[in-house]
């Protein structure tokens, strides 16, 4: 009882050790994960939440963005210049589209969350149809915003 806890945390370590050396690794192991097809094989509602999570980061990195276009716009009449230059360049554009096609999403899969916790559309159908519904409204909010932008 000398070295208690850490005594114990060494005695697992290395017991772990042994059976990793114990154990081959199996041929049929793969060796990396089919991503593209787990998130095929996922149900539509964990694709909208994982969406919903990957549209909040695009915002937060989008708005750093906006922001420092705002700031070069307000500096003075070169800044704005500048930022109308940013923005009407092509992959400016594109980037404005992906924080517009981020902002529908989210939006859209937020009123969702809403009206879950007021327990409208709880249901295994009705879930999987508001999903469908916020993808399908991002999709067009998408489409809009492609067409405002070019």
């Amino acid at each position: 009882m000398a070295f208690g806890l850490f005594g114990r945390l060494v005695a697992v370590g290395v017991s772990c050790a042994r059976l990793r050396q114990n154990h081959a690794m199996s041929a049929e192991r793969p060796v990396n994960l089919p991503l593209a097809s787990l998130f095929a094989a996922m149900p539509v509602t964990a694709v909208a939440s994982i969406l919903h999570r990957a549209s909040g980061v695009v915002l937060f990195f989008g708005l750093l963005y906006l922001a420092y276009l705002l700031h070069l716009a307000l500096a003075d009449e070169a800044g704005f210049a500048r930022a109308a230059e940013l923005a009407t360049a092509p992959v400016g554009k594109a980037a404005l589209w992906i924080i517009l096609t981020a902002l529908a999403y989210h939006v859209f899969a937020g009123v969702r969350h809403l009206l879950l916790d007021f327990h409208i559309g709880d249901s295994l159908a009705g879930g999987r149809a508001g999903a469908w519904l916020s993808v399908g409204l991002a999709a067009v909010g998408a489409v809009l915003a492609g067409a405002w932008l070019w």
